[in-house]
This record gives C-alpha cells, structure tokens and sequence, in this order.
C-alpha cells in the first residue's frame, strides 16, 4: 500500500468478527531516508490531538511521524455496546500490527508510546519482536498497574485534604461524574498531567473527546486516575521486561503520575536503556517543556545503535 506525504485516511482491521477501522495521519514522506515514527498515544480510548506537538520532530529533524487514532477513539470505529472484555490490550496489539503491516513500514520503524500507550508498545514488543524496531520510547509510562495506583494515591495524599474529601465521597458514592468530583480531578490534572495554564487547545480537546466517549476508558481503566476498576487493574509486564532488546528511551516528569516508582523498574529491566527526567514537567513533558522534549527524544532517534 502507497501512503502520499502528509496524508490521512483509514485502514480496514478485522478483530473477533467485526469490521472496523483505523484512521492514521502521516506528517512527512514514508520514503524518505528517515526511519518513520509511529506515535502510541494514551487514554485509553483518547484520540491523537493532544500528542500533535511530536510534529515537531518532523518540522526539526525531517523524521516521518505517524500518528493514529486507536479504534473506540477519534476517527477510527465506535462501538460503544461493546463489552469490557472486548477492549482489551490483544485487540490494540492487533491494530498496532495491522497498521504497520498495511502502511509497509513493519521492516523499519521506531516507535514512542505515551502514557497507556506505552503499555501498549512494550506489550507488542514483547509479543510481537519486530526485527523492523530501531528504536523506542516509552515516555510517561508504567509496567504495572500496582505501581501506578500507588504512585497517584500517593501524589493525592499530597493535595489539599478538601481535594481528597471530595474524591472519597464521590467515590464511595457512586458519582464521578459529579461537578464536585470532576473540579477535584481538575485540580490534580493540572498539576500532575499538564502545567501549562491554560491547557493547549489540543490537548483540552483531546480530553474532551475522551469525556465525551468514555467507553474505552471505562472499560480498561475506570472512573477516573484515582480509582482503576477495569481491565487493566491486575496488569504487569514486569516479568517481561528483560526481552525488550530494542534501545529504549524512558521519560517522565518530576510532577508525572507516573512517578519514579513507576518508571524505575522499566529503566533496570530493560538492558539498553537511558532514563531522562523533566524537571518542570507532569505527565506531559512535549508540551511542558517542549523545546528540551524534542532535543532529546530527536537526538535518541537520530542516534545509530
């Protein structure tokens, strides 16, 4: 399949009978010499919007970036009548391959997994070992969802005890989707995911999408950061980690839910790794410090191994 320069379109995927789709968004030139990078954005169940600043690494080093909306998210298939056990990470890791192999870039690629795209990455390295993966970044990420509950109760303990009242009580209660309850998640957000004040359009709008078709978010993760009850709840790749042989970038901010509890475990299992912290950043380092962002994440994937 030829994809022009700086196109869209949509992808055919088949997953346990049903016909879906996929939308991609290429920025750059697949043949050019630059090995392409596939963006893995997170939520789950978020569109691509608020990872666009990685169009910078085009703009800057002229790489091929690939950004794509996972199916339940964006403009890719909605199905919103759909189980929980459907939204699983074997259908992303089957969606992940389908691009790859229909867009002919499965024999040389690099791949960046933010967030709940980062567990999905090392989920497909791991099970997948493509021979095509040059290089990898997992940035604000976790290999255990233990570690990551802990990691927020943690940063929540730290916020102001009206805060933590109004998310136990809604909680308890049954009403996240409370105005009490979302202000309080506000609150936390905004130290903790982005710094930047006001957010950027792209990432508001990203989340706002997210809230608008919670499904995949509900099924796989749950109300809100603070309490997981989906899918993922039980998840680890921790006694994994050791066969990810792809040189790996590890990211995360000084104010990341996922903090060094999270990440450290990632950085001394994986035997090619380099671990890079961004002191003035929550879980969005490319937009809250986007100029040492793209310096470092482009330097890693100019670098030949």
């Amino acid at each position: 399949m030829t994809i022009a320069a700086n196109s869209s379109g949509l992808l055919n995927f088949t997953y346990q009978g049903e016909s879906l789709q996929t939308w991609y968004k290429l920025v750059g030139d697949l043949s050019s010499s630059q090995t392409p990078l596939v963006i893995v954005n997170g939520g789950p169940g978020a569109p691509h919007l608020y990872v666009l600043p990685h169009t910078l690494l085009h703009d800057q080093r002229g790489i091929p970036v690939l950004f794509y909306d996972q199916v339940g998210s964006g403009q890719s298939t909605h199905l919103k009548g759909k189980s929980a056990e459907f939204w699983s990470v074997d259908l992303y890791v089957a969606e992940l391959g389908n691009l790859l192999s229909l867009l002919g870039i499965s024999d040389n690629f690099d791949l960046l997994g933010h967030s709940w795209g980062g567990m999905l990455v090392q989920e497909f390295v791991i099970r997948r070992q493509p021979r095509g993966l040059r290089h990898l970044v997992l940035a604000d990420t976790l290999a255990s969802m233990e570690m990551y509950i802990a990691s927020v109760s943690k940063l929540l303990r730290a916020m102001p005890q009206e805060l933590q009242d109004a998310v136990k009580k809604n909680e308890e209660a049954g009403t996240t989707s409370s105005k009490e309850y979302q202000d309080a998640c506000t609150v936390f957000y905004q130290k903790h995911l982005c710094k930047l004040d006001p957010w950027p359009k792209d990432l508001a709008e990203g989340l706002a999408a997210l809230e608008e078709d919670p499904t995949v978010y509900g099924a796989m993760q749950g109300p809100s950061e603070f309490t997981v009850t989906g899918t993922l709840k039980e998840w680890s790749i921790l006694d994994s980690l050791h066969l990810i042989a792809t040189p790996t970038l590890i990211i995360n901010g000084a104010d990341d839910t996922c903090q060094d509890s999270c990440v450290g475990p990632i950085f001394h299992k994986i035997r090619k790794a380099k671990w890079v912290q961004f002191a003035k950043s929550g879980h969005t380092p490319f937009w809250d410090e986007q100029e040492r962002y793209m310096q470092v994440v482009g330097d890693w994937l100019c670098d030949t191994f």
